[in-house]
């Protein structure tokens, strides 16, 4: 070995040596989080608002010391498998998933990553956990959607229009949640006297298009059903309500913050800010995982 070469070596060995002499750590890992929605960075701006709120509680800032990959189906839920695989391969510490579809595509997508389903509906009933108490998976959430508060919301429309004997509603036919409310909602017409005209969409165009057929039947009023798309497209909703002067009744707060009259329900906002405690890996790895509901409220 010539001189010049043995002493890069020596002086290389030597600066390794010093550094453990002296107790220096290696600089830590940062964790990484995988986001996975339905929507868009517009239409989930409260949501995330909220997530990073929750995020800096607890010491974590955004490109300091932690790293936040995002993906957003943009409304079209077929995307939500892909996205998820995305995730999984970029080798994220902790998914959160928004509303049941994003849930039930990051757990099809991994069995070891935890997942955090901020949004959703039952998770017992979708067949997302075994049990509130005991979810025997790498999947927990926060409750957003209460089926049962749908009947709270045709109650608030008869209060605003004791007159009222025919109401619209929008559904959303693929969604489990919506299909939970749809059958509370046709209970509680029946017991009261109310006609319904069910309008269904599950996509853009055929929301744009069941929109500008509401009218036709002269109803007094317009009830949204809960469930990611809706939600993701409220702002379509809650203009197109406005337009025709239609009052409208819907199960989060979130439609009243983008202009909507009136909301019965809890937050999804909330859920979100709640999410972030999860990023901590040692919550995330627990073995008592609690399911929390937001309590409902009206506006």
């Amino acid at each position: 070995m010539r001189r010049r070469d043995f002493i890069k070596v020596i002086a290389g060995s030597t600066v390794a040596w010093s550094a453990a002499a002296l107790g220096q750590q290696p600089t830590p890992r940062v964790p990484r989080v995988g986001w996975l929605v339905t929507g868009s960075p517009t239409s989930y701006r409260y949501s995330l608002a909220a997530f990073r709120d929750g995020l800096k509680a607890l010491g974590y800032i955004e490109g300091q010391n932690i790293k936040i990959d995002y993906r957003w189906a943009e409304g079209n839920v077929d995307r939500l498998s892909e996205l998820a695989d995305e995730l999984v391969q970029k080798k994220v510490d902790i998914i959160v998933a928004g509303g049941a579809v994003g849930a039930k595509a990051a757990k099809r997508a991994t069995s070891l990553i935890p997942i955090v389903a901020a949004g959703v509906g039952d998770l017992v009933q979708l067949g997302l956990v075994a049990s509130l108490a005991e979810p025997g998976s790498n999947l927990t959430g926060f409750v957003a959607s209460a089926p049962e508060t749908v009947a709270k919301r045709f109650e608030i429309m008869k209060e605003l229009k004791p007159q009222a004997r025919r109401a619209a509603v929008l559904r959303n036919p693929t969604d489990i949640s919506a299909g939970l409310e749809w059958r509370i909602t046709k209970e509680f017409a029946t017991s009261n006297d109310i006609a319904l005209d069910v309008h269904d969409a599950h996509d853009i165009e055929q929301l744009d298009n069941t929109l500008a057929r509401v009218l036709q039947s002269d109803p007094d009023a317009l009830v949204v059903l809960n469930d990611p798309f809706m939600f993701t497209n409220r702002k379509i909703i809650v203009d197109a309500a406005d337009r025709f002067r239609l009052p409208t009744i819907s199960g989060f707060r979130e439609y009243v913050d983008d202009g909507g009259l009136i909301s019965y329900g809890p937050s999804i906002t909330d859920t979100y800010r709640r999410a972030a405690s999860y990023v901590d890996r040692k919550r995330a790895r627990s073995p008592r995982i609690f399911l929390f509901s937001s309590r409902p409220n009206s506006s």
